[in-house]
């Protein structure tokens, strides 16, 4: 057997063995509890073809992308447990291997192997990856991004410019916290090449192909629902940016905890929860709603840049947390889950935390340009909206890899050293 499918084999073991001693765990909540919006928007378009949570009543409440990824697996083969886990875990299993690519082309097939390894058995992923979740996709588009990002500014062309701004675009459609993301690349393409003339087509066939891949979202939002948007969910930002959300967050809470408006309209999930209840259909506005809080958002940081300041803070904060986000409410409180997040995930993000930092001053500065562009993009998105463990985790195998070069440089200069 050849290094490279050797190499293939470990990594693949490594993903998919423990995924699916969890799927068999947790197979009787992966369905039933934990659940999110883009489940409710996949059963109710089976059911009627409206994607929405009602039927007939289409939406936009939620990013696209990972209900369309459930919309298949359900109309094919149901709405179940070991659907749904074998279906992620073959996900994961492609971030694996993507990860081991960026390692290999990056740096060596050594650091492409541990890193790969070491962000497969990612405490909070080899959980959360098998449960309904959208970050199962962010995870794979982000290591593929990065890939193609590589080749590009090794070799820049149209075609590589186009095939790297649809990924981006489809990333944006499963997070529109990723927007920015395509500038980020941009200026990295800038960085390593000077603003040439082929640098320029590059950047341009990335946002020609951002365009097109998330417009075809946006029209149907401007038809169906009636405002051009990628998400119309602009309360969840207002819920993370208001004079209540620091002490919320600071005393154990979420910012859907953050409590509503006097007098504010029923968002579409409250009139899902009537329909589900009674039966009845109430009129939302999403677009209205949109602006609405849209405008609050604004308002609340022209007025109160202190308050604003302080909560960028706590946003970096719980980012960047070893130990995880810990919320009331929070999955498995009480269980042996939170063991995982008070021991085994602090222990091995310390260990990550510090593995990338003796990587960054040990790897070649263009791989490490990037991973820092793109991790401080993170810790902006946070800044503006809100900051958890699940928004940072998709982006956690650039640590990996930085830390597992930094190790099989140490391994190779020990071994010449004897």
């Amino acid at each position: 057997m050849s290094d490279r499918r050797r190499h293939y084999a470990i990594v693949a073991a490594a993903c998919v063995v423990p995924r699916l001693v969890v799927l068999l765990v947790e197979r009787g909540r992966v369905l039933s509890e934990y659940t999110e919006k883009s489940d409710d928007f996949a059963r109710t378009f089976l059911e009627s073809g409206t994607y929405g949570f009602i039927p007939g009543e289409p939406s936009a409440w939620t990013q696209p992308l990972y209900g369309f990824f459930l919309i298949p697996i359900y109309e094919l083969f149901g709405r179940a447990w070991l659907s749904v886990g074998l279906a992620q875990t073959v996900v994961a299993l492609g971030t694996a291997l993507l990860v081991y690519a960026i390692g290999r082309r990056a740096l060596s097939p050594a650091a492409g192997l541990v890193g790969s390894v070491v962000a497969s058995l990612h405490p909070y992923l080899v959980w959360h990856d098998v449960h309904v979740n959208r970050e199962i996709l962010d995870t794979f588009l982000a290591a593929a991004l990065v890939l193609l990002t590589l080749a590009l500014a090794q070799r820049p062309s149209l075609l590589l410019g186009l095939g790297t701004g649809a990924v981006a675009g489809l990333a944006i459609l499963g997070n529109s916290r990723l927007l920015g993301v395509p500038v980020v690349l941009a200026l990295y393409l800038a960085w390593r090449h000077g603003w040439t003339r082929t640098t320029a087509v590059a950047a341009a066939a990335i946002a020609v192909a951002v365009v097109v891949t998330i417009s075809p979202w946006a029209v149907r939002n401007q038809v169906e629902v009636g405002c051009f948007a990628i998400t119309t969910d602009s309360k969840a930002l207002w819920k993370a940016n208001n004079a209540d959300t620091y002490d919320v967050l600071e005393g154990g809470g979420w910012i859907d905890d953050v409590p509503n408006l006097p007098g504010s309209p029923p968002t579409p999930e409250m009139a899902f929860g009537s329909y589900q209840a009674h039966g009845t259909v109430t009129s939302v506005d999403e677009c209205a709603q949109m602006r609405f809080y849209q405008r609050r958002v604004l308002d609340f940081w022209r007025d109160e840049p202190g308050e604003k300041a302080r909560l960028s803070a706590q946003a970096a904060g719980m980012l960047w947390s070893p130990r995880g986000t810990q919320a009331r409410g929070r999955p498995g409180a009480g269980t042996w889950l939170d063991t995982g997040r008070d021991w085994a995930l602090p222990l091995y993000m310390i260990a990550l935390y510090a593995g990338a930092l003796a990587g960054v001053r040990r790897l070649p500065r263009p791989f490490v340009v990037l991973a820092v562009a793109l991790l401080g993009y993170q810790t902006l998105a946070a800044v503006v909206f809100a900051g958890a463990t699940r928004y940072r985790v998709p982006w956690d195998f650039l640590l990996a890899l930085l830390a597992a070069a930094a190790l099989t440089d140490m391994a190779a200069r020990r071994r010449r050293l004897e």
